[in-house]
């Protein structure tokens, strides 16, 4: 009998139980029961990556007012709060052991300290609400290339952004060994207004403890700081690749529509602060894919 699995029973329905149970990485079953314990989530979804799945998070993102429909159908949009428009720097913090010391460049904080600090802001931040298991791969699955993550999170925004951004990951991590090691996000909007945006936005945290490849996340929604493997990870990738000795970067494939049909693709890095927002924006919708 697998304690943290049962520990999961009571906020489990008999589907969710199976799903889980599918997955034999008892890490899995270890990180979504000290998430849900911490947060003291009322119940817990496990997404399959099932259409039904991810049209029960797409349509609970408009019941819960994260999300409005707008006239096109299918599509919806989302409204971050005044006050948390970007990535917080000052608030995203390293988490590191006594007597180790990163770039002064990089913001950090003791590790057991920081630990501390973020789960206090956490504990019991997803009272009353779902918490969603959000299975994904960063890279292409069944491949050398895979690299698996598992973000929580009481956001069906955030859970549904993920759909748009990730690979599905659920039958990855079923098929996996035991022993597999994946990137791990907790992630809580906190308490929210009335406009369902997060409230003590002064008290957001996103910290990142590369001693464990987990990113903690609470009083934020906005993508940079809440879909964890958005540009968190990045920072876990480019530690990765200094010792493992590959390049870590924002990638792009583009394809180029040109005159009789004819498309070419090219590929390229895309660095911070190059423009690359600025360029998406200007380009016209059916000229590129990417």
């Amino acid at each position: 009998m697998n304690p943290y699995i049962e520990s999961l029973r009571p906020k489990l329905n008999k589907s969710d139980y199976e799903k889980l149970c599918a997955i034999s990485i008892p890490k899995v079953h270890e990180f979504i029961a000290k998430s849900a314990d911490l947060c003291n989530a009322e119940h817990v979804f496990i997404c399959s990556d099932s259409e039904q799945d991810k049209n029960y998070i797409r349509q609970q993102a408009i019941t819960t007012k994260e999300e409005t429909p707008l006239n096109i159908q299918g599509h919806t949009i989302h409204f971050d709060g005044y006050y948390d428009q970007g990535r917080d720097r000052e608030a995203t913090k390293y988490l590191v052991p006594k007597r180790v010391f990163l770039s002064k460049a990089l913001n950090q904080v003791d590790r057991q300290e920081g630990l501390a600090e973020v789960k206090s802001a956490l504990r019991d931040s997803m009272a009353g609400r779902t918490m969603i298991a959000r299975f994904l791969s960063l890279g292409p699955t069944n491949s050398v290339f895979t690299i698996l993550g598992l973000q929580c999170t009481d956001s069906f925004y955030v859970a549904h952004s993920e759909d748009l951004l990730y690979r599905s990951g659920y039958k990855v991590f079923t098929k996996s060994d035991p022993n597999t090691d994946f990137l791990r996000v907790l992630h809580s909007s906190g308490k929210l207004t009335e406009r369902m945006v997060s409230e003590e936005y002064n008290e957001k945290r996103i910290y990142i403890d590369y001693m464990d490849n987990t990113i903690y996340s609470v009083n934020t929604q906005y993508a940079g700081n809440s879909v964890g493997f958005k540009k968190l990870a990045f920072r876990l990738a480019i530690r990765q690749t200094n010792y493992e000795g590959w390049l870590a970067e924002h990638m792009m494939i583009m394809g180029v529509h040109g005159p009789g049909g004819r498309k070419t693709y090219f590929s390229g890095a895309f660095p911070s602060a190059c423009g690359k927002t600025n360029f998406a924006m200007l380009v016209p919708p059916k000229g590129f894919e990417g």
